[in-house]
């Protein structure tokens, strides 16, 4: 095969470091490890590393064979092998993973017992700078809230909306990508089902009814119960809801400060 220059490495001698170079908006199967099974699905990929003031390009193409040499499979357990591996591979100091992936969980509807996947957006961010490695998982979570107001006032009903909890975490040990979300889930006035007959329907307006909470209700919830998980050293919730009857959203957002 034929010798061909290599620009890359040239030597650049504008003195001036990258803190991050690599590739973004990659799209690749993966199987996402869960507390009970493995389930397949597509990731898009971002993946990056810092450069010295003195090189003048990165190896794009070696990102990707990191990404089909480490395999398919990716859990909150061994995305620092992925971390580790860049960094070898692209001689650098730091590494950066991030990884955006439909998470499903098959859910029973209330009343009927039927069965339906329900898809979560998540995402999962790490770095390791030497022997220093963080992640973050952020779980996006749709849910149902009643207006605790609406209810207090009205003869007859309430208003009620679905909204969509982002829940960003940092633990010192992970923790599973469904434990997440069924915490947050149990924090609104109902969860969300696929499927719902009208049994269920009945079950689901009524649970909504007796549990009402503002935006600011559902943001405190979900704090407190991510307080109560010792392993948790960080984390952000932020709530929207889709209001039904304003022509604005409510937004609310609790950050606990890393230990």
């Amino acid at each position: 095969m034929e010798e061909l220059n290599d620009t890359q490495s040239e030597i650049d001698d504008r003195g001036i470091e990258i803190n991050w170079v690599g590739v973004s908006s990659f799209k690749f199967p993966v199987n996402v490890q869960d507390k009970e099974s493995i389930q397949p699905t597509i990731s898009e990929f971002s993946l990056a590393v810092d450069l010295s003031k003195d090189q003048r390009g990165t190896h794009m193409s070696r990102f990707i064979e990191v990404l089909n040499e480490h395999g398919n499979c990716i859990s909150v357990k061994n995305i620092s092998v992925l971390n580790r591996h860049l960094l070898e591979k692209l001689e650098a100091r730091k590494s950066r993973v991030n990884s955006s992936f439909s998470y499903f969980i098959e859910k029973n509807a209330p009343e009927s017992g039927l069965k339906g996947p329900m898809d979560y957006l998540v995402n999962i961010e790490s770095i390791l700078e030497g022997e220093y490695f963080e992640s973050e998982v952020t779980v996006n979570v749709p849910v149902t809230t009643l207006c605790p107001c609406s209810k207090a006032i009205s003869e007859r009903g309430a208003h009620n909306q679905r909204g969509n909890v982002k829940f960003s975490v940092k633990s010192s040990d992970p923790i599973w990508i469904e434990d997440l979300i069924l915490l947050v889930e149990s924090s609104a006035s109902s969860e969300l089902y696929s499927v719902l007959k009208r049994p269920d329907e009945k079950v689901v307006t009524e649970r909504a009814y007796d549990n009402p909470v503002f935006v600011e209700d559902l943001v405190r919830n979900v704090a407190l119960k991510a307080n109560g998980i010792s392993n948790i050293n960080w984390y952000k919730v932020e709530a929207e809801n889709f209001e039904s009857i304003h022509n604005h959203n409510a937004y609310a957002v609790i950050v606990k400060e890393l230990k």
